[in-house]
This record gives structure tokens, C-alpha cells and sequence, in this order.
């Protein structure tokens, strides 16, 4: 089959979508019913999806995402005390849109950092730029960058961030050092971009990890205005579903 001198110029252009759609649309019988403008909107809706696609799958590989979690996947029947209308409310992206953070706390097992991948993998999907960091690694990964030169920059990337997520805060108290990471942190997305943060610490003790009252009024005033909660409970949903698999035989 000749290649069409139209599907030449689309690749030329680098219009793949456009391309494909092309390919796609001259196999149809019912194309040749399309007039030029139907023709044209299905081409340019082939390139949209395509590059939406493409703007995704960049975001998600950046964002190194702990767990290939989806909102869509979400376990409401679990018992751990998940507001649904809350978490369904949380995936339409409008917290994040509104510059709003999410404070997520409760036991080892219970899907804290799970449910922050999910929400974390839509805000990708939603074209947001999106970081997951294990708390403990972040800070240490600072420390280094401040050795060597690259601290100020490294936080610029992450100020930039649309959502930041921290996973896995506490129980250590923050050092000297991490207590200004964390201020620098907060302060550079205050009002301007989104946090999610997760710990098995309650709120209420958070001042307590941070240690300095007065940094630790500075940070949390910043965190916890206009932040949403999810407060968890109960037992570990990972020891469930290993009595699920291996059930006991007395």
C-alpha cells in the first residue's frame, strides 16, 4: 500500500497522533460520509489523546510513585475508617488546584502511603507534576546536597512541584537540620502548592517531633491551615490479607 503524501507531512510535522487517527479513520467504511471539518476533529482529538497520554506517562515516571496505586482500585470496605465521600471529593484534583494540603495519619498497615500513590498517580493523570519521598531519604539526600552544592537547587525542584508528597513521617524526632529543611520545605509551598503528608504520628504530637516551638509553630501553621484529614484506623491490612492467604488450620 502507497504510503499518502498527507501521512508523509503528519510524521514530518511530528504530529503522531494526528498520524495514527489518519491510519485509523481511512480504514472506515463510514469515512467517506465525514466532511473535511469531522474529518479534521477527529484527527486533532487522535493527537490530543495521544500527547495527554505522552504528558502522563513523563509525570509518572518522574514522580516515582512508590506503588502502582490507582483511586479507582480503592478498598472502601476495609475497615480502617476511610471517609469516602471525603477520598472521592480529594480525587477530583481541586484541593490540589486550590493549593491545599493532606494530612494522612494511623497505624503501620493500614494504606497511608498506598492511598497517597493513588491519589498522587490521578494528579498525574490530571496533568499536575507530582514527587513522592520517604521523609527519612529526602532529608537524608538534603544533607548530602548541601555538601556538595546542589541544596538550593534541589529545592527549587521541589518547590516547583504541583503536589509533594512526604510518606512515612516520624516517629524520630527531627534534628537541627531537618527541622530548616522541612521549614524551607513548607514555606516555599505555603498557599502556593499542594502537600500530602503521611505518618503514624496523630497531628496532635506533631509538634513534639519537630522539637523547636518556634519553628515547630512556624512549620505546622503553614501545614495544617486549609489542610483536609484522613485519620485511619485499625488492624494492618497487609496482616489481613496474609491470613487471607494462609489461613490458620485449627
Amino acid at each position: 500500500m502507497l504510503t499518502h503524501p498527507t501521512l508523509d507531512l503528519l510524521h514530518e510535522l511530528g504530529l503522531q497522533g494526528m498520524a495514527k487517527g489518519f491510519r485509523d479513520i481511512q480504514t472506515q467504511p463510514e469515512a467517506r460520509s465525514l466532511d473535511h471539518a469531522e474529518w479534521l476533529a477527529m484527527l486533532l482529538q487522535h493527537e490530543k489523546t495521544v500527547r495527554q497520554q505522552k504528558r502522563f506517562e513523563m509525570r509518572a515516571r518522574l514522580a516515582k510513585l512508590r506503588h502502582a496505586a490507582s483511586v479507582e482500585d480503592v478498598d472502601y470496605r476495609a475497615a480502617r475508617g476511610l471517609d469516602r465521600s471525603l477520598f472521592l471529593k480529594l480525587t477530583t484534583g481541586d484541593w490540589i488546584r486550590a493549593r491545599h494540603n493532606l494530612l494522612m495519619t494511623g497505624p503501620c498497615g493500614v494504606g497511608k502511603s498506598w492511598l497517597a500513590c493513588a491519589l498522587g498517580h490521578k494528579a498525574c493523570r490530571d496533568d499536575f507534576s507530582v514527587a513522592y519521598h520517604r521523609v527519612p531519604r529526602l532529608f537524608a539526600a538534603l544533607a548530602v546536597a548541601r555538601g556538595d552544592g546542589r541544596y538550593a537547587r534541589m529545592l527549587r525542584a521541589i518547590a516547583r512541584l504541583d503536589l509533594l508528597i512526604l510518606d512515612d513521617w516520624g516517629p524520630e524526632p527531627l534534628d537541627a537540620e531537618q527541622r530548616r529543611d522541612l521549614l524551607e520545605i513548607v514555606e516555599d509551598r505555603y498557599e502556593a502548592r499542594s502537600i500530602i503528608v503521611t505518618s503514624q504520628i496523630p497531628v496532635e504530637r506533631w509538634y513534639e517531633l519537630i522539637g523547636s516551638p518556634t519553628i515547630a509553630d512556624a512549620i505546622l501553621d503553614r501545614l495544617v491551615h486549609n489542610a483536609y484529614r484522613i485519620e485511619l484506623n485499625g488492624e494492618s491490612l497487609r496482616k489481613a490479607r496474609k491470613t487471607e492467604l494462609h489461613p490458620s488450620n485449627t
